[in-house]
């Protein structure tokens, strides 16, 4: 499939690097994703929208960066995305860079589930699931009573 991309320019990607969203992405939309990497064992990744080459998303695999980290999903939503086994799927965060180079998040409350094929961003109701958490910082960041 060749798919168009502002940011990389006109790629060949294999079918199964494909991946439909059928309830599209949070915020962004898109329903078709090639999901690309730069480096062969690099801990970034981007999902790239098939049909609107200026929606592409940094994502990584939270456990790289967080070893602790945990989906937590209801069981209606477990079933709604066909998901039941942790093992079924693979698990990916969006990235999020700030205007300062070194503030680089995670965003640890909405994770992308993916298996076969098929990618689902969900809520994840652990109860330690920040929006943004600094990516470098390697865990929970504890907040000091003052």
């Amino acid at each position: 499939m060749t798919v168009n991309s502002s940011r990389f320019g006109e790629l060949e990607v294999p079918s199964d690097a494909v991946l439909d969203f059928p309830d599209g992405m949070i915020g962004v939309g898109g329903t078709r994703f090639a999901l690309l990497s730069r480096e062969e064992n690099g801990a970034f990744k981007w999902l790239q929208e098939t049909a609107q080459e200026d929606l592409a998303l940094p994502v990584t695999d939270p456990f790289q960066f967080f070893p602790d980290y945990e989906v937590v999903l209801s069981d209606e939503e477990a079933a709604r995305i066909g998901i039941t086994d942790p093992s079924q799927a693979d698990v990916l965060v969006v990235v999020r860079a700030d205007e300062d180079p070194g503030q680089v998040s995670a965003n640890l409350l909405a994770p992308i589930l993916v298996s076969a094929g098929v990618g689902h961003q969900v809520l994840n109701e652990a109860t330690w699931a920040p929006l943004r958490e600094p990516l470098l910082s390697g865990g929970r960041q504890e907040v000091a009573a003052g």
